[in-house]
């Protein structure tokens, strides 16, 4: 008498579901020769009919702790198992057409203007012209001015118009209460006013007095990453269905430079008007994206990566944002060390396999004929949203990563078209990939933004529900979409 071909038929839903996954499938082996070795090893004891007799000679009060320890093992299991955190929905600044500054303008008000001379108006015109950035990139209206307004009072006009707008949006989008909203997270790196921007937007929109309010502040370019994942874990303690809105900027004008040294002229050149909002939840029903992973690495411990993006004064008392000549050795780090924790959560097994066995072949060879082994991250990933620092950084992190012209598509024509918008770029990178129609459910995004400390941060997002009106930024200008841009920089 033998059990095995009926029940064989009962696991074939459970062999579909393992074949989605290599990991799942070896353990569903595993998990099946265990139970047949179980079962032989009992009938060489007994037979079955004497088995099942005695599992009916069991006493109820036995049956009825056994469900009980089953019943317990299964509530603690799904306690401490994380919640789920989506993205319902987002939307990113879009800037008005009076915000427009055409390089030659740029460059003009760099002769013009007596803070600049003459060799570093010819240090802005060779950084425009390698920038990696169009004609439509937008500054708020006091940086144009030939000398520019830096006032509080216009720092503050500058960060309303873009926070106040793009939230504005987000709600429209999501008919969301406003009620509903238990977290509320801001990220704006060098600009933090008192009350803080957190605070503008509760007395704006007259939040609940019971909402949880962060200001993030300093963290640089990444910091849109750092406030997705801190409110994933504030999501976790919450009850289900609660609701974090995070809103990420920078401001232009309250940091423009006025002096004449060229590593500091950089965050003129490249730093342009943008911002997004997001609003995440533990209830999936409406989402567009689940996410996946958020992995944080900072190497503020080197202190060569501390100082690589550093605010401070020049010899002349001017404060700006200096860029160090090691930064991209020290991005390159930064993301290999993370890199190192996150590709053994998103490769499949193939690539796990192979980087392991070519990585044992380095070490026994002592590295002689083998060139280290890259993973292809195409394999796991059909989206790339790579911070736009400049042309330097998305060629960088192209031939480090082994990715196509196409799989950085996004983040070269985010840089042409809005420039450097610090932490928030990543999200018109996504909002890019919607509008020309390339996302589909299932579809794996790897979002990777690098930020001073020196740290770089990386989210990883599924496609749950495709976006039937890709409404967003690029709504006027998608069309012309993909343009020649030159690599270099």
């Amino acid at each position: 008498m033998t059990l095995l071909p009926p029940d064989l038929k009962r696991l074939k839903p459970l062999y579909y579901l393992a074949a989605a996954n290599k990991f799942l499938l070896m353990a569903t082996v595993m998990t099946l020769v265990a139970a047949i070795l179980l079962l032989q090893a009992a009938q060489r004891i007994a037979s079955v009919d004497e088995l099942l007799s005695g599992l009916h000679a069991l006493r109820p009060m036995h049956l009825l702790l056994g469900a009980i320890l089953l019943t317990t093992t299964a509530i603690v299991y799904l306690l401490r198992r994380p919640r789920p955190v989506y993205l319902i929905d987002y939307a990113c600044f879009q800037p008005r057409e009076i915000c427009r500054s055409p390089k030659a303008r740029v460059l003009e008000h760099a002769r013009l203007s007596s803070f600049f001379s003459d060799s570093t108006a010819d240090f802005v015109e060779r950084l425009l012209e390698l920038s990696g950035m169009g004609e439509e990139t937008c500054l708020p209206p006091p940086v144009q001015y030939i000398e520019p307004d830096c006032s509080l009072d216009q720092a503050l006009a500058e960060a309303e118009m873009v926070v106040f707008s793009t939230v504005d949006d987000l709600l429209a989008k999501t008919c969301i209460s406003l009620d509903a909203i238990d977290v509320l997270i801001t990220n704006c790196s060098l600009f933090c006013p008192v009350p803080s921007m957190a605070d503008k937007i509760v007395n704006r929109y007259k939040l609940r007095d019971g909402i949880r309010v962060i200001n993030l502040s300093g963290m640089g370019c990444s910091a849109a990453v750092t406030a997705v994942g801190l409110a994933r874990n504030i999501l976790q303690v919450l009850p289900w269905g609660s609701h974090a809105l995070v809103v990420s900027t920078e401001t232009i004008g309250s940091n423009f430079y006025t002096g004449n040294c060229r590593s500091m002229q950089l965050a003129n050149i490249l730093f342009r008007m943008g911002g997004s909002a997001k609003l995440l939840s533990t209830c999936g029903l409406k989402a567009r994206f689940w996410l996946a992973h958020v992995e944080r690495t900072i190497l503020a411990a080197n202190d060569a990566a501390y100082r690589c993006v550093h605010v401070e004064e020049d010899d002349e008392g001017n404060r700006g944002l200096t860029l160090s000549k090691d930064l991209m050795a020290i991005a390159g780090d930064a993301l290999r060390a993370n890199i190192a924790a996150v590709a053994p959560r998103v490769l499949p097994a193939s690539e796990m396999l192979r980087y392991f066995l070519l990585s044992m072949a380095r070490k026994v060879l002592r590295g002689r004929r083998i060139r280290p082994y890259i993973p292809d991250f195409r394999m796991a990933f059909q989206h790339f949203c790579i911070h736009v620092g400049g042309p330097a950084v998305i060629n960088s992190v192209q031939l480090g990563l082994r990715l196509s012209d196409e799989d950085v598509e996004p983040s070269r024509m985010t840089l042409h078209r809005f420039g450097n918008q610090s932490s928030p770029s990543v999200w018109y990178e996504l909002a890019y990939i919607e509008a020309k129609g390339r996302m589909r459910k299932g579809d794996k995004v790897w979002m990777i933004g690098f930020g001073a400390g020196y740290k770089c941060n990386t989210a990883v997002w599924v496609c749950t529900r495709p976006s039937s009106n890709a409404s967003g930024p690029w709504d006027s200008c998608i069309h012309r979409y993909p343009v020649a841009v030159s690599k270099k920089g």
